[in-house]
């Protein structure tokens, strides 16, 4: 299962010139780019660890990419992706997010449903990736 979130989530992985690409878009657009990685790529986890600081003073997407590199030696199983931000009204818009790293297995979610009083349904969205070999939970 390929998770899709963000921009281009539909495409093929995107190789180091085609995320260059991307990284150069933003930065001609004068936006901001940061890294952030998950093992938890559940849709609602919108809060992925930072790796760094935002780089708003960087103007070079080989700046960027050492920083996407980085992460990838040390998290290589992990979620990886860019955000790029623009702060023109004085707060972060975020603009562009993409996955620029994945697991070599994607573990993918299950739908877990439970009767609630009155015969009302509550549903919610687990993560296999929390699972423990026999299918315990952690």
């Amino acid at each position: 299962m390929k998770i899709t979130q963000g921009t281009f989530s539909f495409l093929p992985p995107l190789t180091d010139e085609d995320i260059s690409a991307q990284i150069n878009y933003a930065l001609d657009q004068g936006w901001a780019c940061s890294v952030e990685f998950t093992d938890d790529p559940h849709p609602r986890n919108t809060y992925w660890d930072m790796w760094g600081m935002p780089m708003f003073d960087l103007h070079d997407a080989a700046g960027v990419l050492m920083e996407v590199n980085a992460c990838r030696k040390t998290y290589p199983h992990h979620y990886i992706k860019v955000n790029a931000f623009d702060s023109l009204r004085g707060f972060e818009t975020m603009r562009m997010s993409f996955i620029v790293n994945r697991p070599e297995e994607e573990k993918g979610f299950r739908l877990e449903r439970q009767d609630g009083q009155g015969r009302v349904q509550h549903y919610a969205i687990r993560t296999y990736a929390t699972d423990r070999p026999g299918g315990e939970r952690y």
